[in-house]
């Protein structure tokens, strides 16, 4: 999680370096290699969305169906009423929310338009899931747009893995380069997240990007903060933290949170069900 939109915009306009949304936290600058196009050409800018502060794309769970309502994942961060607090979940709420559906060079294909928020919160994790107006079929026969598939199993160190920004139309490539028990930033605490090497230095406007398996092309995790500047647990700066409460502070590297135990929590006609077995998102 990072910056305010506002606040980053006017940092940058003050450095003269232009106007760059935010959310995901300014870092340095991303290298050449950093953006670099995946070296998998499988992972492309398809079924990827920009929001208007944050990145997202359309998804789909192991079990969803053509005739389903489609999705659209991001950050909670990137919610357009705020930042849930810690400890705050929101289920089915109304929304009519765009979205601009990516193709794979990263050209505008159309909008998409929610009809609710499914479910959001920055507790244990930073997820929002909006409910499309349109079904995965309507997409696909509209667009020639597929969504992206969430992987049901947990991700794995080493995994080669790109961030694909649908706002910037940017990709990030790099590996996992592990994972942190918990992970504080200011008010919200978050569980097993996902911890990029550092070719990944994510810039803002990539909040809410799907990180995507090379090998598999399916989602293993969202996209969703980094230590800006080497603070402690503030805002902007998440620390590690071990099952022992050892605190590890890690300049400069980014970070997103896993998204494999999302699937258990929906169930027929993509519908949210926190009661399913095997769920294990927040509720309410």
């Amino acid at each position: 999680m990072r910056k305010p939109l506002v606040a980053a915009l006017f940092a940058l306009v003050v450095a003269g370096t232009g106007a760059a949304p935010a959310v995901a936290a300014p870092a340095a600058p991303a290298s050449a290699e950093a953006v670099a196009a995946p070296a998998i050409k499988a992972v492309t800018f398809a079924g990827t969305v920009s929001l208007s502060n944050c990145s997202g794309s359309v998804v789909r769970f192991p079990g969803s169906e053509d005739d389903d309502p489609a999705l659209v994942m991001s950050n909670g961060h990137c919610l357009e009423t705020g930042f849930p607090a810690a400890g705050e979940v929101v289920v089915d709420q109304p929304s009519t929310r765009t979205f601009g559906l990516l193709n794979s060079a990263g050209s505008r294909l159309g909008t998409l338009r929610a009809s609710k928020i499914a479910y959001a919160t920055m507790t244990d994790t930073d997820v929002s899931l909006y409910q499309l107006t349109t079904t995965y079929a309507q997409i696909k026969s509209s667009y020639g747009i597929s969504a992206l598939t969430l992987n049901d199993t947990h991700p794995t160190a080493g995994t080669a893995i790109t961030v694909v920004s649908g706002y910037w139309k940017r990709t990030y490539a790099c590996n996992v380069d592990g994972f942190a028990y918990r992970l504080k930033e200011g008010e919200w605490t978050w569980k097993d997240s996902v911890r990029y090497t550092s070719a990944c230095q994510t810039i803002g406007g990539t909040s809410g990007s799907p990180v995507v398996d090379n090998a598999t092309g399916k989602v293993v995790a969202v996209n969703n903060t980094g230590n800006e500047d080497g603070g402690r647990c503030t805002d902007n700066n998440p620390c590690e933290v071990d099952a022992n409460g050892t605190v590890t502070v890690r300049k400069g590297i980014n970070y997103a949170q896993e998204t494999y135990q999302i699937p258990a929590c929906f169930g027929l006609d993509n519908k949210l069900d926190l009661s399913r077995s095997g769920c294990t998102l927040p509720k309410p």
